[in-house]
Parts: structure tokens; sequence; C-alpha cells
């Protein structure tokens, strides 16, 4: 019955841990890519109405609030999914392990979606993409390089569950030699 309510709570942690690691991520963005937000983000999300570019007069509480909204049911997939395989821990390792599984997950999905960054400042700038780009966009380069980082870092959620999953099993295998 322990178990359960450690599932539960992991499962009520990670959307939070999602939501924190999309406020940190839009963060960076924002530094390098502003009109990502100002002129795209903002009206996705519902924070601006139509119009050449969104102004706020403190931006980055808009960029923590998009941040946010774009990341926090990552965390619930990928709470459940690593909750349910840290159930093979015994109680007391249990909630550690896999709250260690999705700091895993999220370096996994930060570095993708650098390499994300960088592909995007060193080959999608000179593609013909089919993305959405404003009208009156001044830093074309920036822009498509943090939109492949946003991307990227979907992708890298993906990639960073599974090594989740790979760490919550090779933390049980360690335990079992020790035994």
């Amino acid at each position: 019955m322990k178990k359960f309510w450690i599932l539960i709570l992991i499962i009520l942690i990670a959307p939070l841990i999602g939501g924190i690691y999309g406020v940190l991520h839009d963060q960076l963005t924002y530094t390098i890519s502003p009109e990502y937000y100002t002129k795209f983000k903002f009206y996705q999300f519902g924070l601006a109405t139509a119009g050449n570019e969104a102004v706020f007069p403190h931006p980055r509480f808009e960029v923590s609030i998009v941040g946010f909204m774009a990341t926090w049911w990552m965390g619930l997939p990928i709470g459940l999914i690593l909750g349910l395989v840290g159930l093979m821990h015994s109680n007391d390792k249990m909630l550690k392990t896999t709250l260690k599984s999705i700091v895993v997950t999220m370096v996994i999905a930060l570095l993708t979606g650098l390499i994300g960054l960088a592909y995007g400042w060193l080959f999608l700038k000179y593609s013909d993409l089919s993305w959405f780009m404003p009208d009156n966009l001044i830093d074309k380069e920036n822009f498509i390089a943090v939109g492949s980082m946003h991307n990227f870092s979907y992708l890298g959620g993906l990639f960073g569950l599974i090594a989740g999953i790979i760490y919550i099993n090779k933390k049980l295998k360690t335990l079992i030699t020790k035994n």
C-alpha cells in the first residue's frame, strides 16, 4: 500500500518538475530570441491578442507562464511511466530512485535541446522552412534556432524517458548484486 502512495506522490510531483523545467528552458530561449515569444509564443498560448508584437512590462513573467504551460503536461506521462517502473524497487528506494530518474530525463531533454539549438544555428537557418515566420521578424536565425531547440527538447523528453527507465533498472540490478 505504501508503494501506491509513493506512486501517487511521484505522479503529482513530476508535472511540477516538468513545469519548472519549462520555465528555466524558456528563460534561456527568451534570452536567445525574444521575438520567438513576442511575435509567436505569447499569441500561441493566449497571453496576447493578434498584433505586430506582444509587449509586456515584465516579459520574463509571461515567458515563465509559457514555459510552465508548455511542459507541465510532459511531467505527467513521464512521472507515471517512471513511477510504474520504479515499483520494482523497495519502498525505501522507490521515491529516491524515481526522482533521480526524472532528473536524468530532464538532463537528457536539455542536452537534446541544446543539440537542436546548434542544429538550428548551423543548418536550419539555410533551409527553406515551412514554419510560421512572422512578417516583421528581425532576427530570423535566432528565431529558427530557438524553434529548433524547442522541437528537439520534446524529442529529448522521449530520449530522457528511455534513459530514466534504464537508470531505474540499473539501480535495481546494482542493489540485487550487492545483496
